[in-house]
């Protein structure tokens, strides 16, 4: 954690939403004016899209059906680590980014599913903004959640996750059902042990329950949309949170613990900014008082 290089870093899982969350803090640092070096967790992946295929293909030949983009083997934490590390001490670090599709790879120069080179990033920057995978990731060698200076968690039920992935990737990629199910089983141990842990090291979790039937996710025909659905925001130390306010701001929302707040899910971009907004504040106070 650094005083004079904040670091935010969003971390959720494949299809969890962590992207809704990036445009409301992307709006924040707009309207208060804030220079925000971001980061994507995808540019930390081992390997390019190929080569993930093939790695892939070696494992399951070995008899392992579990590797994933979701565990250690196929990802950089060292490197991300170091990103965090370096950013805290001096405000720049080295990143890279990924190529998603074509567009993409009209704007940096580089084919789809490749990383363009490394380089460094943030100098001059107010704070480092992640978001990914792993931005709280732990493991023996490696502690990525110990920089963040606010850590948030982006974490659906688990039958809403599944829809969302099932919906995109097939109408956004054309993986059949069959295909996304395998993807997902795939996923399940290092989702186990590397995504879920994450959540009980963030500052604040948003987790959108919906209040619709999700009983088989693999057979439903839409995804619950947001006014079908409660937010549960959980805070990790509630010291110093104002609930009466937020109650008093956010209409029809209602404590359900004492450091958890239920919100109605189509008022998540609104609840975002009126509990975001003066905690990134206080991070730029807290970076002038430092100078």
């Amino acid at each position: 954690m650094s005083a004079r290089h904040p670091i935010i870093a969003v971390t959720g899982s494949s299809g969890a939403g962590t992207s809704t969350v990036k445009t409301t803090f992307e709006w924040i640092f707009r309207r208060e004016n804030i220079d925000a070096a971001v980061v994507e967790g995808d540019a930390f992946h081992r390997y390019d899209r190929m080569e993930m295929r093939q790695k892939m293909k070696e494992a399951e030949a070995e008899g392992n059906k579990n590797f994933s983009h979701f565990g250690p083997e196929s990802n950089l934490f060292g490197e991300l680590e170091e990103l965090f590390r370096s950013y805290a001490l001096s405000g720049k670090g080295r990143s890279r980014t990924y190529v998603h599709d074509a567009e993409e790879g009209a704007k940096y120069g580089a084919d789809p599913g490749t990383f363009t080179p490394w380089q460094v990033i943030g100098e001059g920057s107010d704070l480092l903004f992640y978001e990914g995978l792993h931005g709280a990731v732990k493991t023996d060698e490696h502690d990525v959640a110990k920089y963040p200076d606010l850590l948030i968690g982006v974490a659906p039920s688990i039958n809403l996750e599944w829809i969302q992935k099932l919906h995109r990737d097939r109408r956004t990629r054309g993986y059949s059902t069959e295909a996304v199910v395998d993807t997902i089983l795939r996923r399940m141990p290092d989702y186990v042990n590397y995504i879920v842990p994450q959540f009980s090291r963030t500052h604040i979790n948003f987790q959108r329950v919906p209040t619709v039937d999700t009983s088989n996710p693999f057979i439903a025909k839409d995804i619950p949309t947001a006014d079908e659905s409660f937010l549960i925001i959980r805070f990790a130390n509630p010291k110093g949170i104002d609930f009466p306010y937020l109650l008093s701001m956010v209409h029809d929302s209602f404590m359900s613990r004492p450091n958890t707040l239920v919100v109605p899910g189509g008022k998540l971009p609104l609840a975002m900014q009126i509990i975001l907004t003066p905690l990134i504040l206080r991070l730029m106070d807290t970076k002038k008082r430092a100078y």
